[in-house]
């Protein structure tokens, strides 16, 4: 049965969840746009597979597709990269708080008085 993700972020992360895709984000990050050929060559791959796993970089909105003829070349979307990185950003600083305060509870014995949202500020 297939899974149908309904948002964008939801895409982003499910296409990112995958180390193939995530070295092919790498190599369009450092390297600039690449044909589906060069993007194939560090994998011991056939060819429909790494088709398909551009596919879902693709329906992500984490790559964008661009064809001359027979060559079709990927170019990284960084808006899509933003996206999930301002979700990872909000919830680190949520659970780096949180786990001050379980430091604080376990040694010593009482959890700090601070916010959880990363904030330094007492609440006191």
């Amino acid at each position: 049965m297939a899974i149908h993700y309904q948002n964008s972020l939801d895409r982003a992360f499910h296409a990112l969840g995958d180390g193939t895709r995530r070295e092919m984000i790498s190599m369009l990050a450092s390297r600039g746009a690449l044909s589906a050929g060069e993007l194939r060559a560090p994998f011991d791959a056939a060819q429909p597979t790494i088709s398909k796993h551009l596919k879902v970089l693709e329906n992500a909105g984490l790559v964008r597709r661009e064809i001359n003829g027979r060559v079709h070349h990927f170019h990284l979307v960084a808006d899509s990269m933003r996206q999930a990185e301002d979700w990872i950003a909000r919830h680190r600083t949520f659970w780096e708080g949180a786990l001050r305060n379980l430091e604080s509870f376990v040694t010593d014995g009482q959890p700090e008085l601070r916010a959880t949202d990363g904030s330094d500020e007492d609440t006191e």
